[in-house]
């Protein structure tokens, strides 16, 4: 019966894909190494591992909103789940290597991404969680199926600037923010109400009302109103043309 062994050996950025996607290079064993192993459907749980890493000051600020004030991180700071994977491996026999995809996500909503972008630097634990189903061949030919054992599992730390590389490259200087269906049509209503030509005029109005005011402040004066003189100012320049002329006259 086979034994499968599971090892992250690392990681690349896909290098044309349409979507951010990471490749994790894994590296599979099989005991007795004889046996011919036909195909292998692989589904992977990814965990962050994030009480085995350290943190600085910026960083433990921005997980406050994950993992409450530092204080706190003694019963909150725990694995948490990033992300689901699978693959399909070919035959081999002993050993063999595949790419592993792993779909990522720039959604603020989603806490693999909040862990991420509040990171400076160092490295991510992520602990991997296999199962899935062995096909093999067995002693007279015929195909075998297993389950693939439950304790399977292998810890890798990926440095964290593969993944700001990689959302760097789908979304230079850009975030992605989801938002609800309802909060958007105020935001749209708020935007056309003030004239606003791009959605980063509307968060800085929000975010600075002062200066909507003071522009809100300037007076605006009709260029007919300009144009057109007051009447006291019009009689007086009746008045003025009226003593030309007479003095002329007595000329």
């Amino acid at each position: 019966m086979p034994d499968l062994n599971f090892k992250v050996t690392g990681v690349q950025a896909a290098a044309r894909g349409l979507m951010p996607l990471l490749h994790f290079n894994l590296e599979i064993s099989n005991q007795p190494p004889a046996e011919t192993i036909q195909a292998v459907m692989i589904q992977v749980q990814i965990q962050i591992q994030s009480a085995q890493r350290a943190y600085n000051d910026a960083e433990r600020e921005r997980l406050e909103e994950l993992f409450g004030t530092p204080d706190r991180w003694g019963q909150t700071l725990r694995n948490r789940l990033w992300t689901h994977a699978s693959t399909t491996v070919p035959p081999f026999t002993g050993q063999t290597k595949v790419n592993l995809p792993v779909q990522c996500t720039y959604d603020f909503n989603v806490i693999g991404t909040k862990y991420f972008y509040a990171l400076e630097g160092g490295e991510v634990p992520l602990l991997f969680l296999f199962n899935g189903t062995i096909f093999y061949a067995g002693s007279r030919g015929e195909l075998l199926v297993q389950q693939i054992s439950w304790d399977k599992e292998c810890v890798y730390r990926m440095p964290s600037e593969v993944w700001t590389n990689l959302m760097n490259h789908h979304y230079p200087n850009l975030a992605w923010l989801s938002i609800g269906r309802d909060i958007f049509d105020k935001l749209s209503e708020f935007k056309r109400e003030h004239g606003l030509l791009t959605w980063e005029q509307v968060f800085e109005l929000l975010l600075n009302p002062s200066h909507g005011s003071e522009a809100e402040a300037e007076p605006v004066v009709p260029k007919q109103a300009v144009e057109e003189l007051p009447p006291g100012n019009g009689a007086k320049a009746d008045l003025s043309r009226r003593s030309a002329a007479e003095a002329d006259g007595e000329n």
